[in-house]
């Protein structure tokens, strides 16, 4: 019988006022009012179709992401977190996120928020540079990044995070920097730092923007990877970056392979079984097939085969190092099945061993994709 791992809740709201270009979430620009309390009701009964298999487990995080969750009206934010609590237990210490875009963030409804129990909230910033936010279809303005900013350091809340873009459209250094040293004088706990990718089937895709070369995003990766360093904060994952203490604990739980329930539209999941067994669950994407009460798009179980891969590629965007008990108690499977991908690993320098741990080197950093390939599934 398997130990499992902490669950956490991910709750997807769809709906945008517009869509940005660069986006590929499963978002939908709004047509006419947001159905508040109905898609509650929803997302209550979607949540309730998947208790049997989390049993009592206590959640340890929720993150409430989209879309643009603050367009959820107050009394119905408070419907919704009433509703877990009464479903789940919640483990005292329980981070709570919400996102929001400062475009529809209003000090009242903001509060009220906090009161529901969000005690953590991610802003959507992306640049504080008018056109660079015009250019990213973005509806809000510098100074409203600001002051959704400077309301969130007010309410006291655990923490909160503001997400910055680079690599934007004609960015050149100096305004990439002007970006990160604006978000550093706001003084957030945590910064999300993320590089603009073009993804497909978005609106960049059809008609791509020319973004700095490759030369130009590594100087702007590597100044302003020291400006946040000098600035106290320590990047911990991938594209986060955070104070002593405050980590993201909803995403550590994804990255460290833990387990987490997801509802809403288009909404992922992933839990393990003490038998052994780990199954991944997709949502409806659509809300309006959502909202006519078929939930569930797809359950899929997570083959032997496909754990070392599954297991690396999340455990890979940390920096910390890969404590070597968490494979066998988390896969279910014997480090001998992937001694030889592991030898290859280290004899191409993207891995160190020690008794203990494994710790993914710069170079693996540069070459992940390489290094997470030895991991596929022959």
């Amino acid at each position: 019988m398997h130990k499992l791992p902490p669950l956490s809740l991910y709750i997807h709201i769809p709906w945008c006022v517009q869509k940005c270009p660069y986006c590929d979430f499963n978002s939908h620009a709004l047509k006419g009012e947001v159905p508040h309390m109905d898609y509650v009701h929803h997302l209550l009964a979607d949540l309730d179709a998947d208790l049997p298999d989390a049993g009592q487990r206590p959640l340890h995080s929720i993150f409430i992401g989209g879309g643009t969750p603050s367009l959820l009206s107050a009394t119905a934010m408070q419907a919704l977190l009433d509703g877990v609590r009464a479903r789940l237990p919640l483990s005292a210490a329980a981070e709570i996120t919400m996102e929001a875009n400062p475009g529809t963030v209003e000090a009242d409804r903001f509060s009220a928020y906090q009161q529901a129990g969000v005690n953590r909230i991610s802003i959507g910033v992306q640049s504080f540079q008018p056109e660079k936010l015009a250019r990213l279809g973005r509806i809000h303005g510098p100074q409203e990044a600001i002051r959704a900013a400077q309301l969130a350091a007010g309410l006291g809340l655990r923490s909160f995070n503001l997400d910055l873009m680079h690599g934007l459209p004609d960015q050149s250094l100096e305004e990439a920097l002007d970006d990160l040293r604006q978000a550093i004088a706001l003084n957030p706990p945590h910064l999300s730092w993320y590089q603009l990718t073009i993804e497909p089937n978005t609106l960049f895709s059809s008609r791509p923007p020319v973004l700095p070369d490759d030369d130009a995003l590594w100087d702007i990766w590597q100044q302003g990877h020291r400006l946040l360093s000098a600035a106290g904060y320590r990047q911990y994952e991938t594209s986060a970056y955070a104070k002593t203490g405050y980590q993201c604990q909803h995403n550590l739980n994804y990255w460290r392979f833990g387990d987490y329930l997801g509802i809403g539209c288009g909404a992922h999941g992933k839990l393990s079984f003490a038998d052994g067994r780990i199954v991944r669950t997709v949502k409806t994407r659509h809300p309006r097939g959502f909202m006519q009460g078929n939930y569930l798009d797809r359950r899929t179980e997570v083959t032997p085969d496909e754990r070392p891969f599954e297991f690396f590629m999340n455990r890979f965007r940390l920096l910390e190092p890969v404590a070597r008990a968490e494979f066998p108690r988390l896969t279910g499977l014997d480090e001998c099945l992937i001694r030889r991908q592991l030898d290859q690993a280290l004899a191409q320098g993207y891995l160190t061993e020690t008794e203990s741990d494994w710790q993914i080197t710069e170079h693996g950093k540069l070459f992940l994709n390489s290094l997470l390939e030895l991991f596929l599934e022959d």
